[in-house]
């Protein structure tokens, strides 16, 4: 079923700007924890659960937490880092959801057709934002939208 991208049903995610690493992992693993047992959600725990439905590779670890939460995960072990990898989608979700930068959601909409499925042009956008954050975190600079639009346009 494809996914509802408009504003309305999606809430902007300022809580992942006042929140610490354990706050939001632990968001996740609750999110997960109300999935997993029906149990009323706040519409940002549904986008969160929506997100880990999508990823059973990352599931056990959200249902025995204990040493997820506190893990660093090490890019040069090769190692992914599900909070990271789920927090773009997240991500990539918002900006569909506000088309910013302007414009990213048509791409979206024309790479969602030219490949297998949303969730592979969720991947596709997610490693080109991931891209865009460390060429800005890298250079000390705000994330250069544009780019990064230009970069998400060469996928569709």
């Amino acid at each position: 079923m494809p996914m509802d991208l408009t504003r309305s049903t999606i809430t902007l995610m300022p809580f992942f700007d006042t929140h610490s690493r354990d706050q939001l992992r632990q968001a996740y693993v609750q999110a997960w924890r109300k999935r997993r047992e029906g149990l009323p959600m706040e519409p940002l725990e549904i986008q969160i659960a929506d997100v880990i439905e999508l990823h059973p590779e990352y599931q056990a670890a959200l249902e025995q937490p204990v040493g997820a939460l506190a893990r660093d995960y090490m890019p040069e072990g090769d190692e992914s880092n599900p909070f990271l990898h789920m927090g773009l989608h997240l991500a990539v979700r918002d900006q569909l959801a506000t088309d910013r930068p302007r414009g990213i959601r048509e791409a979206f909409h024309k790479a969602v057709r030219r490949l297998a499925s949303q969730h592979d042009a969720e991947h596709r956008f997610a490693e080109c934002l991931a891209e865009a954050l460390w060429e800005a975190q890298r250079a000390g600079r705000p994330p250069d939208e544009q780019a990064y639009l230009q970069r998400v346009r060469g996928i569709s």
